[in-house]
């Protein structure tokens, strides 16, 4: 998520079309995957990669995770804030 040539932490500037985060199951996951991911995230500070940027050069925090009430936990994000390096993206 973050840049390697300026260490800025990258996060979608909106949630995908198929974000996790929407309502449904836009992705067809497994009941109860979506929780287990959130209660990983939480449990080490973390935060959810959006998946339509993994495998592209600017991967970035998942924006549905990012607005929700554990955004607080991630580190990744409150260091960004503090720092003024979060940079947002727009999802492919």
């Amino acid at each position: 998520m973050a840049d390697p040539a300026t260490g800025a932490i990258r996060l979608c500037a909106r949630m995908c079309n198929t974000c996790i985060f929407h309502p449904g199951n836009p992705m067809h996951l497994e009941p109860g995957r979506v929780t287990r991911m959130v209660t990983e995230a939480r449990a080490r500070e973390g935060h959810i990669p959006c998946h339509a940027t993994l495998g592209t050069a600017e991967p970035a925090i998942c924006r549905g995770y990012a607005d929700g009430p554990d955004q607080g936990r991630s580190l990744a994000l409150r260091l960004a804030r503090t720092l003024s390096t979060l940079v947002e993206i727009n999802p492919p």
